[in-house]
């Protein structure tokens, strides 16, 4: 029996960051997943996590791990994906450290990723829109920081790993003023901002405090915001923006719901789906696709070049009265009418 504490120590803190390069993010999330897993297995075994052996987690044990992910804890199928991602990639890492765990690796490889629905993106409209970036109370240091990480989310459709990581050497206020962005994948990209944005973070600058991390953004400590930092703020200007716009009440606005709305903004305002992926920082267009799929007037252009088919009037003709009694059920009544 091989204790797993070592190995998954080995992959969490050395393999990740130092062999695959991994970004903290990653790593992050990676350690989440575990941390779910062990603590699933400590109930599960009545043992503590760190008594964890590595042949106890076979294919059976994940498969429970991640039904237990879905009924009891509610995550989507989307969410169990990216777990099971990241226990594939531990026992890849440990096949090539631990020669006995080939054939248990192997079966976890073959449990399979769930197939996910392709919705519709949600995004704002621009009443929606300019009512959420007007709710923050300018008057005061918290509205003023509020206002600026709204206007540059959406202007610049940033993530919002993106958005509370951004450094002060990162934005560049001279003319033109622009932000250099370190984007998923480590792709870098530069955008120009808009005067409205560049006025709102001048403002910001004046207030912010000089002391504090080298973050753009910070808490009321000082120190660097957090995405869950960030998800508080716009619940609580959704709460206000819904006073002046009732509609925005009814939908779920999260940060990525504002990089949503930049992106069909961007897409009505170009009709060019190649300037929303160089603008978003994707990698390929087909990530960019789905706003294709949810803006109608691509779809009505496409109509409208279209001719209609031609309908041929016809006459009603009743069922045959055998296949009337087959289909109905009644077939000795109606058989003998």
């Amino acid at each position: 029996m091989t204790a797993l504490a070592p190995h998954l120590t080995t992959f969490l803190c050395k393999h990740l960051p130092a062999e695959r390069a991994a970004s903290p993010h990653t790593c992050d999330t990676y350690a989440y997943c575990f941390q779910l897993l062990v603590c699933f297995a400590a109930g599960r075994l009545g043992i503590k996590p760190s008594q964890l052996e590595v042949e106890q987690v076979d294919a059976p044990f994940v498969l429970a791990f991640l039904a237990h992910l879905e009924r009891d804890r509610k995550n989507s199928a989307r969410t169990r994906n990216a777990r099971l991602a990241a226990i594939h990639a531990f026992f890849r890492f440990l096949e090539y450290r631990l020669a006995s765990s080939l054939d248990q690796s192997r079966q976890i490889h073959a449990i399979p990723m769930k197939k996910t629905d392709e919705a519709l993106v949600a995004y704002l409209t621009g009443d929606e829109l300019r009512a959420l970036l007007d709710a923050p109370d300018p008057r005061v240091i918290a509205g003023t920081r509020d206002r600026a990480m709204l206007h540059l989310a959406f202007a610049a459709g940033l993530r919002v790993s993106e958005l509370v990581g951004l450094r002060l050497d990162q934005l560049d206020l001279r003319t033109p003023p622009s932000i250099h962005i370190i984007g998923k994948g480590r792709r870098e990209r530069r955008l120009p901002l808009w005067k409205e944005t560049t006025t709102v973070l001048r403002a910001w600058l004046a207030v912010r405090q000089q002391d504090g991390d080298h973050e753009l953004f910070l808490n009321a400590r000082g120190h660097a915001m957090t995405r869950s930092g960030f998800e508080y703020i716009i619940a609580t200007h959704v709460a206000t923006a819904a006073r002046q716009q009732p509609s925005i009440a009814s939908k779920r606005v999260t940060p990525h719901v504002l990089r949503h709305t930049c992106a069909m903004h961007t897409l009505h305002a170009t009709r060019d789906v190649r300037k929303v992926s160089l603008w978003l920082g994707h990698a390929s267009l087909q990530s960019t696709e789905v706003y294709l799929r949810t803006d109608p007037t691509e779809k009505l252009e496409a109509l409208n070049t279209m001719t209609p088919p031609a309908l041929k009037p016809g006459r009603f003709r009743p069922p045959d009265r055998l296949l009337a009694m087959l289909r109905s059920g009644k077939r000795a009544q109606n058989y003998a009418e």
